[in-house]
């Protein structure tokens, strides 16, 4: 079973990703997650990601789309993916699309967690007390908020005439959006 997770910084697509790689014995694909390691390798690509970063711009789809078809080729993690914030761009919507067809998989569930921007802040100043995350200062969060509001509504639509899309209210209670997404992949 392969799961996209959509939703803004903070909507807690890590923390269903974490219960949904338990429930599936599956593998979270968080691109921020990867992206971090290729920096901290100090690799080629670790080296273009910075210089990105550096000029205030997103990563290339190209980057982060070749990072995504190593794992979609990976035959252990076969139809046990859980992508965490992948895809952002319409771009990387088609070439997911593609790499699922190459490497005969398919994306059986898709869960949007929307959540207001009020909801985030609340969420955002607690994680930055509790987990002592860097990358969640509030005016950078805003900022990504509204970015991500932005480049995801193309790929939103996109998703959303597929079948196997579910919007969730992302501002209910962890344990309340685990059992919505429980109750429509029916374990």
């Amino acid at each position: 079973m392969n799961i996209i997770l959509f939703g803004p910084p903070g909507a807690g697509k890590g923390t269903q990703a974490k219960f949904l790689v338990k429930k599936i014995n599956g593998f979270q694909i968080s691109t921020g997650n990867m992206l971090r390691d290729e920096i901290q390798k100090n690799s080629e690509i670790g080296k273009k990601i910075i210089n990105d970063m550096n000029d205030g711009k997103f990563v290339s789809d190209q980057i982060v789309n070749n990072l995504i078809e190593k794992i979609t080729l990976d035959t252990s993690k076969k139809n046990k993916l859980i992508f965490d914030g992948y895809p952002r761009s319409l771009s990387q919507a088609k070439n997911l699309e593609l790499l699922m067809n190459n490497s005969n998989q398919k994306i059986d569930f898709i869960f949007f967690l929307n959540v207001n921007k009020e909801t985030i802040i609340k969420r955002i100043e607690k994680r930055k007390v509790l987990e002592k995350r860097t990358d969640d200062d509030l005016s950078t969060i805003l900022k990504r908020y509204d970015t991500y509001m932005e480049t995801t509504k193309p790929v939103l639509d996109f998703y959303s005439k597929n079948p196997n899309f579910y919007e969730i209210d992302g501002s209910h209670k962890i344990e309340d959006i685990t059992a919505k997404i429980e109750a429509f992949i029916k374990f």
